[in-house]
């Protein structure tokens, strides 16, 4: 029993931790070291929006905390060598499902927008869909230090 709250205890807590992996790719979202950097600002319309996921991360933790549960419960099928057994199995399976749950929670739904600069010129930006975008809006990408984004 003590087994059992253990392993429901590490996974919720790896949850957690997962969801606060979820990095911020959107247009409002920066890192702390784009503070204070210049700009470029350019203006444009949109010419088109398309809906994209974005990959979630592979930080290791899912692998980690699939593994020890599935090796606990595994170790809970039989004794002895098939007991060992059982958390080897148990251990290898719930750390590959760790890792595909991951990078399937910290995906995000995100957006490919082509914008028709005022010099006549396309460019097409991915981020996080934390906007909402129209073919026909006005708005302004800014760009600096290899980052580019759309804003209204």
């Amino acid at each position: 029993m003590k087994q059992h709250i253990l392993a429901i205890t590490f996974l919720c807590s790896g949850a957690l931790l997962l969801n606060g992996c979820v990095a911020g790719q959107g247009g409002g979202d920066y890192a702390r070291g784009e503070a204070r950097q210049e700009q470029s600002v350019r203006t444009g319309v949109i010419e088109s929006v398309r809906e994209v996921r974005l990959e979630g991360t592979r930080s290791g933790i899912g692998t980690v905390a699939g593994g020890v549960a599935g090796g606990i419960g595994g170790a809970q099928i039989a004794h002895g060598w098939l007991g060992a057994l059982g958390a080897l199995a148990g251990a290898v399976g719930g750390g590959l499902l760790g890792q595909v749950a991951e990078e399937g929670v910290t995906g995000r739904k995100g957006v490919e927008i082509t914008v028709r600069l005022d010099n006549g010129s396309l460019v097409a930006i991915t981020q996080a869909a934390d906007e909402e975008f129209r073919p026909g809006d006005r708005v302004r990408i800014l760009s600096g230090g290899g980052v580019s984004r759309v804003t209204h």
